[in-house]
C-alpha cells in the first residue's frame, strides 16, 4: 500500500515533495523514525499531529510489535543458551547470530519502506499494526 501525503509541493526540478507536518517532519520521515527505538514510536502515538496520521500510527504500532517480538526472542535465546551452554554453545551462538541478522535486515527493510512512503506489512505484525492504526 502506497502512502501519499494529502498536500504536496513541487521542488525546483518539478518533483512532487511531501509537505512536512507543523513539526517539520514529513509523514515518511516520522514513519521511519518510529523504527529507531520503541520510544519515538510511543511518542508518535501520543503527540499531535503525528497521532492524526494513519501512516505514522501504522509504522509506530508495527515498530512496537516488532520490538516486543525481538525482546521475546532475545529472552528465549538467552534461556536456550544457558540451558545448552554445556552441550552446544557454538551452534546456539551461530543460530543466535543468524536470527539477529535476520531481525536487523527486516528492521532496515521497514525503515526504507517507511522513508519511501509505503506501508510494508510484516506477517502477522503488520495486520495487528493496521488494526491498531485504524486503517
Amino acid at each position: 500500500m502506497e502512502h501519499t501525503n494529502q498536500q504536496s509541493s513541487l521542488d525546483p526540478k518539478g518533483i512532487a515533495m511531501p509537505e512536512p507536518n507543523q513539526s517539520g517532519l514529513s509523514d515518511n520521515a516520522a514513519g521511519a523514525i518510529a523504527y529507531i527505538t520503541i520510544v519515538p514510536a510511543i511518542v508518535f502515538l501520543v503527540l499531535e499531529p503525528y497521532n492524526k496520521s494513519a501512516f505514522i500510527r501504522f509504522h509506530a504500532w508495527q515498530s512496537i510489535f516488532f520490538s516486543i517480538v525481538a525482546f521475546v526472542v532475545y529472552v528465549a535465546l538467552k534461556m536456550f543458551f544457558m540451558v545448552g551452554l554445556f552441550f552446544a554453545s557454538f551452534l546456539i551462538g551461530m543460530l543466535s547470530l543468524l536470527i539477529w541478522l535476520a531481525f536487523f535486515l527486516v528492521w532496515i527493510l521497514c525503515v526504507i519502506q517507511a522513508v519511501n512512503g509505503k506501508c510494508f506489512k510484516l506477517p502477522i505484525l503488520g495486520a495487528l499494526a493496521e488494526k491498531q492504526a485504524g486503517q
